[in-house]
């Protein structure tokens, strides 16, 4: 619900900048897999084109010799032969309507899964600075809005085009004065319509980004916690009213973008409307001067094929300001699609056949942004031993949990490395880092699903008897099997349906099916009350037992027993040690516990780390067990 758009697209080109010949390529590019069925289409489109011009010509036989002879065995002939030009011409535009229509629906389909494919690659970045609602009107708003463009227009096109140069050359064999008249002021309406697709185009970006600001505001707005914020702020009406002023733009978008060169594009139909009577007034005068240049059947004749040609001239050029229109909404579509990808997996990526989870931080360097005046992280040099456990504590902003993004690599080091088994992370495989690396984070995400289904997302081929055991591991199986459904609940939108501790735990549930040899724990019980946070640290001992564990603590009482306790002030380790060491030393780690110390419940003792599973690597004794203070 920010006033604001924070938007990670190109800048919109300047006004008059011309726009490269590349674009027109690339639209073009969509269509190539599809290219045999469009050539279908094509000559569908031809026959259809050849079929219909093939009526006039036997109208004018009609006129000009079946009934002025009474040749009624003709006359039966070339009408039987309209009949069937009619039939045949409209199976053609049957057949042509479905293939056309068929392509259409899988360019649309290619674009679609093509942005999806290309921002699942985007950096957690990209998505920080981007609103979820823009992002949903790129997908659903302008490729839905190209449907009547890739589905229909470029038959259209073709077959529009097919039919005035078809009809053009047979008005031409029939006279070609009257041809000439016809097609004077042909140059004239096409620099219109020109100029009413620029103003179309315009306007249609216009649209598309305020579509792109209402549906960002409803899914801020009427989420679960948007409404929560809403309600408990006072806010309902003044989201109503707000919404209701982005609608009101979006009205006056739809009215100008419908209205726009509306009246020059009718003025363009009505001067072709009135081009029959004016070839009639023109025969009309040359036969009361004396002998008419032309036959009654063959002016006909002319006149029919001149309204055949009035239809797709006029749709030609609707199409050709559809085009045009369309341009802006392909220009948003591409501009996601040439964002670049900042964390790319290796062109030859390493993949570990056996990880056992020494993580290393070598000098590491970290900034959000390249101006930013202080890094977020700075020489940073840590090393978990495999099966080992490192707690990472310090004040609000001092880097914790942008450390713990680095290992999974939702973010990548400006400066030094990180590794797991000695492989640096951005040399790995997507898909090993992935099977090596489990966060369970502060802000547990549910899918709008069964328990089972957030379950198996984690681990699709999971038998049922995988997911209780998970969850009796994670402390939540008793609770899972009171629920009326039991496994098959739905959590509600993001789980609303389940307590802080509850969803925390499911999410260890599903850490636990993907049994990541290093595990990320990101102050997973920060904002839990003591009971529930004493269950779901049981919860958290059963899955790290055994395991890599990295700990970004809030609450102190939670981390005593790691094997050892690193203190970032202002992306630096200022110290490190154990719990024991670090009190000895009385530096900044004792601060922070003699902070805490009033607020934590008297007597109570965080729940000792369990004991490593036989079949998990043993947890190895950290070298040179002694406090320190670094830098």
């Amino acid at each position: 619900m920010r006033p604001d758009t924070i938007d990670w697209t190109p800048p919109p080109r300047a006004a008059g900048e011309p726009r490269p010949p590349a674009q027109l390529r690339r639209i073009l590019a969509l269509f190539r897999p599809y290219r045999w069925r469009l050539a279908t289409v094509g000559l569908l489109v031809g026959a259809s084109a050849v079929v219909s011009v093939v009526t006039p010509f036997l109208l004018r036989a009609v006129l000009d010799v079946a009934i002025p002879h009474g040749r009624t065995g003709l006359l039966a002939l070339l009408v039987l032969g309209m009949v069937a030009a009619t039939v045949v011409n409209s199976v053609f535009n049957v057949l042509q309507t479905l293939i056309s229509t068929t392509v259409g629906q899988l360019v649309m389909h290619d674009l679609r899964t093509a942005v999806y494919s290309h921002l699942q690659r985007m950096s957690l970045a990209f998505f920080t600075r981007t609103r979820t609602g823009e992002v949903q009107s790129r997908i659903a708003n302008d490729i839905g809005g190209m449907q009547s463009t890739v589905t229909s227009t470029a038959t259209s096109l073709v077959s529009n085009l097919t039919s005035v140069i078809a009809t053009v050359v047979a008005m031409v064999a029939l006279d070609w004065r009257l041809t000439l008249v016809s097609l004077l002021l042909l140059p004239v309406f096409v620099w219109i319509s020109r100029r009413v697709g620029n103003e179309r185009k315009r306007i249609t970006s216009e649209r598309q980004r305020q579509l792109a600001v209402m549906s960002s505001a409803v899914q801020e707005s009427l989420s679960v916690s948007g409404i929560l914020l809403g309600r408990t702020m006072g806010r309902s009406d003044s989201l109503s009213a707000e919404f209701t002023g982005q609608s009101e733009q979006l009205a006056d978008l739809e009215v100008r973008a419908s209205m726009a060169g509306r009246w020059r594009m009718n003025i363009i139909q009505i001067v072709m409307s009135a081009m029959p009577a004016v070839i009639y007034l023109a025969a009309g005068l040359t036969a009361a001067g004396g002998a008419p240049f032309v036959s009654i059947g063959t002016l006909v004749a002319f006149v029919s094929l001149q309204q055949q040609l009035f239809r797709p001239s006029v749709q030609l050029l609707s199409t050709g300001v559809d085009v045009q229109t369309s341009l802006a909404l392909f220009q948003r579509i591409f501009e996601y699609l040439d964002l670049p990808v900042e964390i790319a997996e290796p062109a030859q990526p390493v993949r570990l056949p056996a990880v056992r989870g020494e993580v290393r931080f070598e000098q590491v360097d970290f900034g959000y942004e390249a101006e930013q005046p202080r890094a977020t992280l700075s020489g940073v040099d840590l090393t978990v031993p495999a099966g080992g456990s490192l707690a990472v504590v310090g004040e609000t902003g001092s880097g914790k949990t942008t450390l713990s993004y680095l290992v999974p690599r939702l973010y990548d080091v400006t400066g030094g490395r990180v590794t797991i088994d000695g492989a640096d992370v951005r040399d790995l495989a997507f898909e090993s880092l992935s099977r090596a690396v489990g966060v369970v984070s502060q802000e547990t995400y549910l899918f709008h699903a069964s328990v089972a289904d957030n379950l198996r997302f984690a681990k699709p081929d999971a038998s049922d008897e995988e997911l209780v055991e998970a969850a009796r591991t994670a402390q939540i199986h008793d609770h899972i099997a009171g629920l009326p459904k039991g496994y098959d609940t739905v959590v509600g939108e993001r789980g609303y349906r389940f307590s802080g501790g509850e969803k925390q735990r499911l999410a260890i549930a599903r850490t636990i099916l993907r049994n990541p040899p290093v595990l990320i724990l990101d102050e997973a019980t920060s904002a839990l009350d003591n009971q529930t946070e004493r269950a779901v640290q049981q919860a958290i001992d059963e899955l790290a037992a055994g395991r890599t564990t990295i700990t970004i603590a809030h609450r102190l009482s939670t981390i005593r027993h790691a094997d050892q306790i690193a203190v970032l002030d202002h992306g630096r380790v200022a110290e490190l040690g154990t719990h024991e060491e670090l009190l000895a030393l009385d530096g900044r780690y004792a601060a922070l516990l003699r902070r805490e110390a009033p607020h934590s419940a008297e007597g109570a003792e965080p729940s000792p780390r369990a004991e490593p599973a036989a079949a998990q690597p043993v947890v190895q004794p950290w070298p040179g067990r002694r406090a320190k203070v670094v830098g």
